[in-house]
């Protein structure tokens, strides 16, 4: 692809800086998946268009994981932040003029600054390269997508206007970004590229650089709207976090019913089946209830009811049938041993790595919360000092470890003197320790819920067993609103969504 025709060209200082923003992904995150890179054009360039859920994380995954070269535009005035500024330089960002942050220039000035930041990134999409816009114009926290800026659509036909005639013309480019829990450290997000979007023939064209200037607005906010429908579809839009929820309860309970039906257990959901269950689910819910509604009204007030029951449970839809992994691979193969692992044996073999951790950690929370106008910048806060506070955590603990060394071989002159060497040790103990502490919360969570869940299975099995026949029949009633509908992937025998060819031009039919 245009990738490898790429690298060779990307100046060294940008290839750091891709390998950094690659690194810091890997490190905040626990997985990052990436559907539909064959979608990405090899013989053109072009702009792509994602909503803006998660701050500098959003930009960060894109290009971490976009095959090609990718340009993007960023405020003047943040280059003339001493690190960020040559951060943003390394990767070839372009600097943009917007009339709101040069007040203190002429209308004409303005105008020309802003028209002249434009042609530069247009520049580089006529050329064969990518950009990325976020036509929303701010980061948010909304289920859905904010009404959209037109400049997305104006910088694609000056991108037209630029292009050799002779070669094919930039395309727009959707991308979903998709998080499990978008604030949170070792979470997972997907990446979907999906296909070109398909512009009605009265818009795909190349505008007369002549042309009035109403006409081609006009264009712009058709264009804009053709946009924000497209992105509704790729962001999978929901009203509410209360109807997003509705559908995630949905996808998985219809899952777990399938999955017993054939008595199997499929795992885990990864992200990109996670992403196309909703999918499913969401295209179904939406054609449902304009066609109808009464039914969809009543399968949603049963979903709600169940889910309600399930959370005050504190269990999942799956261990409706079996309760969660009593025992980890890595541990023992009896409840008692991983208890007695988990909470006896690990913590002491942790202190270093909790201590030179837990204070960087706690002090980010803190500073995520007092920091963050929004709960979308949280991540980025944690991300970004992370990078540079956990590093320096165990410099410091290193530094200090080897001063006490030395100063306790002068008390103790039989002690080796190796102030270096433990000085070296701390610093890994505290890397590795911070690793092993992050994988122990999880797998101590993981315990504890195996103990409780466990204990609720003996305790209430009438309760269960009426949740069993519930989610039964709700299973049936989502799958009857399904019928005759064509949903994007398909299902597989055990009850999963199969991600292959999620974005291929056709779909299974079939719930």
């Amino acid at each position: 692809m245009a990738s490898s025709a790429n690298s060779a060209k990307t100046p060294w200082a940008r290839r750091v800086i891709l390998g950094l923003v690659r690194l810091l992904c890997r490190a905040f995150f626990r997985r990052v998946e990436v559907v539909g890179l064959d979608n990405v054009p090899a013989n053109r360039g072009g702009v792509m268009v994602a909503w803006h859920p998660n701050g500098m994380v959003d930009p960060g995954l894109i290009l971490a994981t976009f095959p090609g070269d990718v340009v993007f535009g960023a405020r003047h005035s943040a280059f003339r932040l001493p690190v960020l500024g040559w951060l943003m330089r390394a990767i070839g960002t372009v600097p943009i003029f917007r009339a709101g942050d040069t007040r203190q220039m002429s209308l004409e000035a303005r105008r020309e600054a802003n028209l002249s930041s434009l042609d530069a990134l247009a520049g580089r999409v006529a050329a064969g390269s990518f950009s990325c816009l976020f036509p929303e114009g701010e980061s948010h926290d909304e289920p859905h997508v904010l009404d959209l800026k037109t400049g997305a659509a104006r910088f694609y036909y000056r991108a037209r206007q630029l292009s050799d005639p002779g070669r094919e013309p930039p395309v727009i480019l959707p991308v979903g970004l998709h998080y499990d829990a978008k604030r949170e450290f070792r979470s997972s997000a997907l990446v979907v590229f999906h296909p070109p979007m398909e512009i009605p023939a009265e818009y795909d064209l190349r505008p007369d650089e002549a042309e009035a200037g109403e006409t081609g607005r006009e264009r712009c906010r058709a264009l804009t709207e053709v946009i924000d429908v497209q992105l509704d579809e790729v962001v999978l839009a929901t009203e509410s976090w209360e109807t997003h929820r509705l559908i995630h309860r949905t996808r998985k309970l219809v899952r777990a019913e399938r999955a017993c039906r054939a008595g199997t257990n499929p795992g885990r959901a990864d992200m990109r089946e996670r992403t196309l269950a909703f999918a499913r689910v969401w295209k179904g819910y939406y054609r449902r209830l304009m066609s109808h509604p009464e039914r969809v009204a009543s399968l949603r007030a049963g979903v709600d009811e169940y889910d309600a029951d399930l959370r005050a449970l504190g269990i999942e839809d799956h261990e409706l049938d079996r309760g969660p992994k009593l025992t980890s691979r890595f541990l023992a193969v009896a409840l008692a041993a991983q208890v007695i692992s988990v909470y006896g044996l690990l913590p002491p073999l942790m202190v270093i790595g909790y201590m030179v951790n837990l204070p960087v950690a706690i002090g980010l929370w803190v500073l995520s919360k007092l920091v963050s106008q929004k709960r979308k910048d949280e991540a980025t806060i944690k991300m970004l000092f992370g990078a540079a506070a956990f590093p320096i955590s165990w410099l410091a603990a290193g530094l200090l470890t080897a001063w006490s060394h030395h100063q306790l071989h002068i008390v103790f002159p039989s002690l080796p003197d190796a102030p270096l060497l433990a000085g070296l040790f701390v610093v890994g103990l505290g890397a590795v320790g911070g690793v092993v502490a992050l994988r122990y919360q999880r797998l101590a969570l993981e315990t504890a819920r195996a103990l409780r869940v466990r204990l609720t299975r003996a305790r209430r099995r009438a309760t269960l067993a009426r949740l069993l026949d519930e989610r039964a029949r709700l299973c049936d009633q989502a799958l009857s609103l399904a019928e005759g509908l064509d949903l994007p992937g398909r299902i597989t025998s055990d009850g999963r969504a199969d991600a292959d060819g999620w974005l291929d031009s056709g779909s299974t039919s079939g719930a």
